[in-house]
């Protein structure tokens, strides 16, 4: 969170001083101590998220090409009409423990062509598929081991 305070000061003055960057990082300080004290943040916290940055970039990367990949398969969709569609709604529980990273799953599947996440509460998780095919493998899919992954570094139980 420092970091990226400084970052901010230093972009909203538009300019790079001395006087500007030493300016930030006492205000920078201030911010980040203020959080640690009241709002319980914890720098421990942070390295861990920073920790699992590269994850997180490479998940990013994942998800566009499974975005991609989910694209041509929907134009074969139509191309076939819609008489070889088969709706369905796909019903699975997940082992996400947070909520971040439960509704960064069911962000992904709706921003996947052809599936809507409808209903995620707790690990419950409702997802409409434009056909039964788009439901295979939903539950086991690379979304959901990334994010296990990351969620078990963030915890800790994970080198």
């Amino acid at each position: 969170m420092f970091l990226l305070l400084l970052l901010l000061w230093i972009v909203f003055n538009g300019r790079v001083t001395v006087e500007i960057v030493i300016f930030g990082i006492l205000i920078a300080s201030a911010v980040s101590l203020f959080a640690c004290k009241f709002l319980g943040y914890s720098f421990k916290r942070e390295f861990a998220v920073l920790k699992c940055l590269p994850d997180f970039l490479l998940y990013l990367l994942i998800l566009t090409v499974e975005i991609i990949k989910a694209n041509f398969v929907l134009v074969g969709m139509i191309f076939k009409g819609p008489k070889a569609l088969t709706p369905a709604i796909c019903h699975f529980h997940t082992k996400l423990k947070s909520n971040v990273a439960r509704t960064i799953l069911a962000d992904s599947i709706t921003l996947t062509p052809g599936t809507i996440t409808v209903s995620m509460r707790e690990d419950e998780f409702y997802v409409h598929c434009l056909d039964k095919s788009l439901a295979d493998g939903i539950m086991t899919s690379v979304f959901v081991k990334r994010l296990e992954r990351m969620e078990a570094k963030l915890n800790g139980t994970d080198s």
